[in-house]
């Protein structure tokens, strides 16, 4: 199959997203986790890589049970759009409408409208805790501004692991079936 649009991209399951049109179809967990856990946060940045797919795990962790899925779900439209630094997201309104578009069919999908606040604020917690850990900077970022870090330590995981951990904590919250992994590559 291919694609005569000039606003598409071709995902890890071999499908074509449309950034002006998003197919709920396109938009698989598989493409989800492939996409977040090779994105660097910071714009890469950071040292060692650290991925948004591990990032989001940590979320899902972090907040209320009955938030799990949006704190993992919360950043999944970066795994088309990439992920932008915020200084920059600020100055991008068309980028913002774009990932407006994409979180709207995204969420809805997975069953929810829109990221309750809960979820930010366990975002800047994170925002907090890894300017600590892997920038090693206590400038006054905005978006952090008193917050405290999370008791964690992040891992830092190759995107590989970042992958496979990002699809374990789906299967966790059950939005994966039970046999989505093949037996035969557990071992890896």
């Amino acid at each position: 199959m291919t694609s005569d649009c000039a606003t598409t991209i071709l995902t890890a399951d071999g499908r074509y997203f449309d950034f002006n049109a998003p197919d709920p179809a396109v938009i698989t967990l598989n493409a989800i986790a492939r996409g977040l856990a090779n994105t660097c946060r910071f714009g890469g940045q950071c040292r060692p890589f650290y991925s948004v797919a591990e990032h989001s795990v940590w979320v899902s962790r972090l907040v209320p049970a009955h938030l799990a899925v949006h704190g993992l779900l919360h950043d999944a439209a970066e795994a088309f759009i990439g992920d932008i630094p915020k200084p920059l997201k600020e100055m991008l309104p068309d980028y913002q409408a774009i990932e407006a578009r994409v979180e709207a069919v995204l969420f809805a999908q997975f069953g929810f409208i829109s990221l309750p606040p809960e979820i930010k604020q366990i975002d800047r917690v994170m925002l907090a805790t890894e300017q600590r850990q892997l920038m090693h900077n206590r400038d006054e970022w905005k978006w952090v501004g008193t917050v405290e870090p999370a008791d964690i330590v992040l891992e830092c995981l190759s995107p590989e692991q970042a992958y496979r951990a990002f699809l374990c904590r789906a299967l966790e919250l059950e939005l994966l079936p039970l046999d989505f992994f093949n037996p035969a590559e557990q071992g890896e």
